[in-house]
Order: structure tokens, then sequence, then C-alpha cells
């Protein structure tokens, strides 16, 4: 994430939960077989996928991004294969799909998901005989290298005819699982450490550095958007702030150790009784319990 001419280095170094699958991430990199990233949304399965890329024998030819849910069914495949003149209302001229873009490089698909079921079939194809054709054209050979990104649940989805297992088999040749950032939270300060060097690099700051008294409550929240929402709020202290210590803002009830249950019901408690000034029916009733459940519980915790 930093300068490197090792993108898969820079990416262990802010990843160390992934240093015991370097050796296989450098193998994989070094094949053309496909590979299949999983992992929860935001968990860093596409910057894998492009570091697996450019630490390739084809890092120096194109990487073309598709995302399948970006455009309508009926329009995917064209977009894919692309078309020649005539092969449907308003095709007047040739149009390369992606798939000749990324000839000599590489076709990451994210995320695979979202691929129509009609295209699956066809994409099959070209992962097997590395041959496809334009909307009403000849058939072509591809010299493609295919990458996709996936949910964990990828291979569930067969059972719901989702996704075909066949072309999942051909996906899964490589797999590596991107596991959600609450689980590896060795990887919280180095990853930190990595996107504030890269958002010091691409807004023209100086050296910046995570607030010590951040990382309590950083290490205990549970990320729910992962390593991309750990990226948005570090980018919104440093847009907001001007020093080199960056505090992002502590989300409502982070880092806060839970409270005794007890505690909190006898606190509603006296909130209640004070907002209905002591009111035994209402009180109840805003507290949703009945009288008697109010009165002993005002036993219970010695509450006049």
């Amino acid at each position: 994430m930093s300068a490197s001419a090792d993108p898969l280095a820079r990416l262990l170094a802010a990843t160390p939960s992934l240093l015991p699958l370097a050796p296989a991430l450098a193998r994989a990199a070094a094949a053309s077989a496909p590979v299949l990233v999983l992992g929860p949304a935001g968990s860093g399965r596409s910057t894998l996928a492009r570091a697996l890329h450019a630490a390739s024998p084809r890092a120096r030819r194109p990487l073309v991004e598709v995302d399948p849910g970006a455009f309508p069914a009926p329009l995917f495949e064209s977009e894919l294969f692309g078309h020649q003149p005539g092969a449907f209302t308003g095709a007047v001229r040739a149009q390369p799909g992606r798939v000749a873009a990324a000839e000599g490089g590489t076709l990451l698909l994210d995320p695979i998901e979202s691929l129509p079921l009609n295209a699956q079939a066809k994409l099959l194809r070209l992962l097997a005989e590395r041959r496809y054709a334009p909307l009403g054209g000849a058939e072509r050979e591809a010299d493609v290298r295919f990458l996709a990104v996936g949910p964990d649940d990828l291979g569930d989805r067969l059972a719901r005819g989702a996704f075909r297992a066949d072309l999942y088999y051909r996906l899964e040749v490589l797999t590596f699982r991107l596991p959600a950032l609450a689980e590896r939270p060795g990887d919280l300060e180095p990853l930190a450490a990595a996107l504030l060097a890269d958002l010091a690099l691409r807004l023209g700051r100086g050296a910046l550095r995570l607030a010590p008294e951040s990382l309590a409550w950083m290490r205990e929240y549970p990320w729910p958007g992962n390593v991309r929402e750990l990226r948005n709020r570090l980018e919104r202290a440093v847009v907001l702030g001007s020093g080199e210590e960056v505090a992002p803002a502590r989300p409502a009830g982070a880092g806060e150790r839970p409270r005794p249950l007890a505690e909190v019901e006898a606190e509603a408690l006296r909130a209640a009784l004070a907002w209905t000034r002591g009111h035994q029916g209402e009180a109840a009733r805003l507290l949703g319990i009945s009288r008697k459940a109010l009165w002993a519980k005002r036993r219970r915790y010695g509450l006049p």
C-alpha cells in the first residue's frame, strides 16, 4: 500500500493474517489458472485480486474489472463479448467487449454472484475453451486470465440454482478467503498505517499516524463495513483534520464496556418514574410491563 515494487509484499505487510498464505499467493500470481477470492463485502477481496494481477507475468497488460450487476441482463453479453454491426437494433458499429479489452491481461469479475444466469454458460465455455464469439460475429480465441470475487456463501448458491455448479468448479481452481476485519484484529493497526500512508500520498499531506487513544475503541469495534469502513473513517478524519495525528470519530457505543443488566434496568426504572412524576401506571405502560412487575422491580433495586 505504500510505494513498493512488490504489490503482494505491500499487501502482506498491511495484512499479517495473510502471511501463512504467502507462498500460495505467490504461486497463484505466477500461474494462469482462475482464482476465486471469497469473503464478506469490504474485506479487501478486490484489493487482493488486483495484487495478484499486479504480481503476475501479465502485469504489463490490462486489468479489466467488470461488475456484472452494473448492466441489464440483456446487455451484459454484449458488454462482455462485444458485438458486430447489425447484431441487434441500434448496433450501427462494431464494439469490442471487455474480453477483447483484457487481451493478454486479466479479467476481474467483481462480484461474480451478479453474473446473469444466461451469461454464465457462455463464460463457462470461455473458461473451458478460451474461445468466444461477439454478438453477430465469428468465433475468436481469447488470451485472458480470470479472477473472480464473491461472497462466502457462493458455494451454497448452487443448491438454490442461483449459480451454475460447473462454472463454480471452473473458477475455484485456486481459492482464497478473506475473513471479516473483526475476525483478524491483528490486521487493524498495520492496515490503518498502510491506509494512512496511501491517504497522505493521495491528498498531498505529510506523514500521518493514528492517535493512540483511538486504538482502544477501534480494537473493540466490530467493523460491520470491514476494511472499506476503516478506510472511509480514516479518510474522513484526515480530510477534516489538519495535524499529523489522526483520530477517527468513534461510532456510538464503540469501545464502551457493556454495563450490567441490573444497572441498565434500574436506570430505566428511575427515568420512567421521573418522567411520569412517580405515577405507577404511566411508568409501567412506558416500560411495557405490568404494575405488579414494576412494583417488584422497585423493591429489588430499592427504589422509592
